[in-house]
């Protein structure tokens, strides 16, 4: 069976893949490895979500970025909201050393990356928690990431998701509308959509 990006495999042979990427208007260097998702480039995906997230209604406060991989979202919020403090967190220890890398190349230093399965070693209270879920480790988990969030966002504060139409983005729309009593698809862009909750 193929390594999954959501699962430890140290013996994995190692493929550094560098790279650039402009997100927020900051240019911003990336380290990737082999058994992480999207290693060639920045996900589109993460990429609409990126852009797409509106501080302006955001109270002030922390982000928590669930599923972090090599720390695409975590370190563009990161970097663009020097004020907040930002938890990164995965499953994926290899993942995680690629983060902690990146945020040390790029100098954020405002961020807090940890090892955690979905908010398990996860406390405190977020006014944004972001994700882009691993879908490809079940629904349990990205019914989690969802459903959860509730426990860890401030009030008012925002849960903000990307997820393709034929990945379960309907059903994850009526998933928190169910648990938030509110979703907005804020974009839809070639077959990704951007759903936001916010904790009232």
């Amino acid at each position: 069976m193929a390594n999954q990006y959501f699962e430890n495999d140290p013996s994995l042979e190692h493929e550094i893949k560098n790279f650039n990427f402009t997100l927020r208007k900051h240019n911003l260097d990336f380290m990737s490895d082999s058994g992480v998702f999207s290693r060639q480039t920045i996900d589109f995906g993460s990429r609409v979500l990126i852009e797409a997230i509106d501080f302006q209604n955001i109270p002030q406060g922390n982000i928590l970025d669930v599923g972090c991989g090599y720390g695409p979202i975590g370190l563009a919020l990161a970097k663009d909201q020097s004020n907040r403090q930002v938890t990164m967190v995965d499953v994926n220890l290899r993942a995680l050393d690629l983060a902690r890398k990146n945020a040390q190349t790029n100098q954020i230093k405002n961020v807090n990356i940890f090892e955690s399965d979905t908010y398990k070693s996860v406390e405190g209270k977020y006014a944004l928690i972001v994700s882009n879920p691993p879908v490809r480790a079940g629904k349990s988990v990205v019914t989690s990431i969802l459903a959860d969030a509730k426990d860890y966002l401030e009030p008012n504060g925002e849960l903000w998701i990307v997820l393709q139409k034929k990945q379960g983005a309907p059903s994850a729309k009526k998933l928190m509308d169910q648990t938030y009593g509110n979703v907005e698809i804020v974009t839809r862009d070639k077959g990704y959509y951007i759903l936001k909750s916010k904790m009232i």
